[in-house]
């Protein structure tokens, strides 16, 4: 028992020394310990203690702190990009024909500061889903959703820790560069109704991110092809993970854009199994409460007056339903 103990040990001291002693003295960089921790207490949340906490209360109105931490994330995403492209000889090591990359060990501490710094906006991201819950959202937590914010929070740490290379950089501007568009339409959808007729471009915003993770398995292919003086095992891992991505958003984009139906005289979708949905319900399931749907009128009878007064439906971001909204 003894000898076992003793391997164990061995094997966590092990796990507790990255290739840099610098990186190791980081906030949560000495062990895989704490940055386990804060994932387990998101999973714990996201998936057992919030929706429990919030099954009898009204959904929290969280309007402005939402606008504030969107327009946080859009800032933010802008300086990493900014810093990447300031601090990185990446396209150059991508477009030289040997695919060399020497660094000095000032210019390794700079790559390495970004790495972390892009690892701790992960640790950010986590706020997005517990937005969800606290706002009653429980059908945004889907297994895409908990995986994605999951497998990026370890990944990057694991990234960081153990095995620092440039394939991290261009993956962190595409990544970054895409949250950029991202937090921004969360933030004017956040806003309130009336920026609704600006985000109907809701849609694109899979089919870009489905075009990062395509160009990002583009470079890797790249790397590997080229023999670059990189981590080959990060290369595959990053290769992998780009696949189970690009099947999972795809299958995402599927299934809520690209879904047959057809629209009855009253507005009202019918899909292929003879069910009813109604169209604003159907938008405000895919968006989240975030989003926007396609605009539609409809008119209403004044009875006083018998004047026909136009309506369009919008999302209420904070009460998790759709009014009304009198067109001007």
């Amino acid at each position: 028992m003894t000898t076992y103990m003793k391997i164990f040990e061995e094997r966590i001291s092990g796990l507790a020394k990255g290739v840099d002693e610098t990186v190791d003295s980081w906030f949560l960089m000495s062990s895989p310990a704490p940055v386990v921790a804060v994932v387990l207490v998101y999973l714990a949340f996201v998936l057992k203690i919030g929706p429990e906490y919030m099954k009898n209360r009204k959904p929290m109105d969280l309007k402005r702190i939402m606008v504030f931490y969107n327009a946080f994330q859009v800032c933010y995403s802008i300086w990493m990009c900014r810093t990447s492209f300031k601090e990185s000889n990446v396209m150059a090591s991508i477009l030289s024909k040997k695919c060399e990359i020497h660094r000095t060990r000032e210019q390794n501490l700079a790559l390495y500061s970004g790495a972390w710094f892009y690892f701790f906006s992960k640790i950010i991201d986590l706020l997005d889903t517990t937005f969800f819950v606290l706002r009653k959202k429980n059908n945004q937590v889907s297994f895409l959703h908990v995986y994605h914010h999951t497998i990026t929070v370890l990944f990057s740490w694991g990234y960081l820790k153990y095995a620092p290379g440039e394939q991290g950089v261009i993956i962190g501007i595409l990544n970054s560069g895409v949250h950029i568009i991202m937090y921004f339409y969360y933030m004017v959808a956040a806003m309130g109704p009336q920026y609704q007729k600006y985000l109907w471009w809701k849609k694109y915003m899979t089919t870009i991110q489905l075009i990062q993770f395509v160009l990002i398995l583009g470079y890797m292919l790249t790397v590997g092809a080229k023999g670059c003086n990189m981590p080959k095992t990060l290369t595959f891992f990053f290769v992998g993970n780009t696949i189970i991505f690009l099947y999972l958003f795809g299958n995402f984009y599927r299934k809520t854009y690209q879904k047959n139906k057809t629209v009855d005289a009253n507005g009202n979708a019918m899909h292929s199994g003879g069910r009813s949905m109604n169209l604003a319900q159907s938008a405000l399931r895919a968006a989240g409460g975030m989003g926007c749907m396609p605009m539609q009128t409809k008119n209403n009878n004044n009875n006083n007056n018998n004047n026909n007064i136009d309506y369009k439906p919008y999302i209420d971001l904070n009460n998790n339903s759709v009014k009304p909204l009198k067109m001007e």
